[in-house]
This record gives C-alpha cells, structure tokens and sequence, in this order.
C-alpha cells in the first residue's frame, strides 16, 4: 500500500526544527506509516544531522516525485535561503523569519498543487517573521491566508482527545465578548463538518463551560445562560449531536474517557492546558477547514536549546504521524 507523501517544514532555522526534523526522518518505525519530503536549507539540515548523528544522507530534489524514499534518505527542496556566515543559533533574525515563511509557501504550494499529501509544520518564531516583515502572527494565520480560508479552525488531538477553539490569540477580556450565541452555533456548524474530513462521524461534542461550575445559572457570570447554553439548544433543534455546557473541569477528562468525540474550548488556554496536562510531547495541532491538511507540533523553537542535539522529537514524529493519518480523507 502506498504510504501518504507528507511535506515537512524545516521551521526557523535558528531553532530546534531542523534537528527534530532529522531525528523524524531518521525513525524506523515512522519510516514505515509516511515518506516525507523535507522544505528547507540543505547547509542547515547537514548541519542538523551532524549535531543530531543521525544516518542519514541528504537528497536534493527540485521536486516531490523526484524523492528517493529509502530509509537512510533525507529528501529535500533547498530553498538555499540562509547565509551560514550570518547564522546563529537561539538568536531571532530577519533572515530566518523570512527563510521559515518561505518553507511555508513551499509547502502550501506542493500540497495544494496535488504533490504531497498533507503538511506537517515545525515552530517558528514570531519575533523573527516581525523582523522580517512579514504580516503574519503564526501558522494559521498564514495556511489561512495562502489557501484562501476565511478563518481556519484550530484542533489540538492527544492520545484521541480532540479539543477544539472558539477564539485563539485574544486576551481574556477579549475573549468574553466573542463567547456569543451566534460565534457559538457557526463554531460547532464548521467543527462537525471538519471531523467529518478527518472521518469521524460518531460521537457527540461537548461545548464546554466557561465560568465556574458553568455559572451555576447566573451566580457567577451569564454567558451559559444568555449565550452558550440557547447555542447548544438552537443546534439540537437543527439536528446537531451536541451538549453543554459542560463545566470545564470535568469535561476534557470525560473527553479522555470517550464521553465526547470533542469539546469545543472557548479560549486559548483552556484547551492547552487540558490537552497539554494529557501528554505534553503528543498534544498535535492540526488546522482544519482547508484545502489541505496541517498539522503542527505544539511547542516553540526552543531557542535556548537550538544547536546542542538535545531537543526530542516526539512531538514532531506524532505531527507527522497524524497527517499520514488523515491525509487519505483529504486525497480521496
């Protein structure tokens, strides 16, 4: 059977990207679920197999097909964007933010032009795309933009909990006034129809709380009453396989149970810290809503370990492995 092709972003180069890249190339086992074709700068990815003593051996390609996919065979598109003279490590610069956006515009190209079957994408660094002029906030941000998606949805997956966000990088006095009825009932809408690409069609998802104890009917906030709890009953009435609020102290763990085939989390932190608690190193981002499939370690470039060959890949290894995952559901 023929393993999906997965397009790997080797991150801000100044990062621990190119070595956990290395380290996931170099695995046996992952060997056998996906091939994986590499976006970066060959000078950097020999450098990071160097550090990392991994065996492998770099093969340029101009483009997927060309790919020579045997274990031992890291294949690459160099983009050849980086100046070795100028490099350092764990320092934030402009040539690197723009190099790591521009592994990124390789990566949405190939895929979306049908010759890779999903993305999986290493940290970047938001100071460096700054300084680098580019007009984006992270990852999302960019996917959305470049595929045309008005408003990707975020979904973390750990250990088969799956957690969605209502609202991403806002502040929590922010966040309170996008917890609406109608931001509600439109999130639930596109996140059914996001595990449905992902073949997930049994199960209910839970809305979760927001105040304590899902505001006890007012003693404590009123966004279960006035906003949350009339969203979950409007989608009832439609048909939706919904419920909530669900106080958000129980309901990831009930999730990891196999209560809920997903929450939908109101803000940031309330479904990082939940999935995060689970399994740290598995908690994978994937962005749905697309024409593409990405998914995403959850963690930085780890600036004050870049270069020293310390840096797991765990996470890196599982973001590979769920794009291979899903990315029949996407190619079909």
């Amino acid at each position: 059977m023929k393993k999906p092709l997965i397009a790997v972003t080797m991150g801000d180069p100044a990062g621990i990207g190119p070595e956990i890249v290395a380290r996931s190339v170099a695995d046996q086992d992952l060997f056998q679920e996906a091939d994986c074709i590499v976006i970066g700068d060959r000078k950097v990815m020999e450098n990071a197999i160097r550090i990392t003593r991994e065996d492998l051996v770099v093969n340029v390609v101009a483009e997927p097909a060309e790919g020579d996919y045997r274990p031992g065979v890291l294949n690459l598109i160099d983009l050849d964007n980086i100046d070795m003279d100028q490099f350092e490590f764990g320092k934030v610069s402009a040539m690197c933010g723009k190099a790591a956006f521009e592994y990124i515009q390789k990566s949405i190209e190939i895929t979306m032009a049908g010759k890779a079957d999903a993305v999986a994408t290493t940290p970047i660094n938001k100071e460096a795309l700054h300084a680098a002029e580019i007009d984006f906030i992270g990852h999302t941000e960019i996917f959305g933009a470049l595929t045309g998606t008005d408003d990707p949805l975020t979904m973390f997956e750990t250990n088969n909990m799956r957690v969605f966000f209502l609202t991403r990088h806002v502040s929590l006095r922010q966040m309170v006034d996008m917890v609406t009825k109608d931001r509600i009932i439109d999130y639930v809408k596109r996140c059914t129809e996001a595990l449905k690409r992902l073949g997930v069609t049994e199960g209910t998802m839970a809305v979760a709380g927001l105040n304590p104890h899902s505001g006890e009917h007012g003693l404590f906030g009123w966004e279960e009453v006035n906003e949350i709890a009339p969203a979950v009953e409007e989608l009832k009435a439609m048909g939706y396989n919904v419920a909530g609020p669900v106080p958000a102290d129980s309901v990831f763990h009930q999730t990891a149970l196999g209560k809920y085939n997903s929450v939908l989390s109101h803000y940031h932190d309330q479904g990082h810290i939940a999935t995060k608690t689970l399994d740290f190193d598995r908690t994978i981002s994937i962005t749905n809503g697309m024409p593409i499939l990405r998914t995403s370690v959850d963690h930085g470039t780890a600036f004050d370990i870049a270069g020293k060959g310390i840096a797991g890949a765990v996470s890196m290894k599982e973001a590979i492995r769920l794009a291979a995952k899903y990315a029949p559901y996407f190619t079909r």
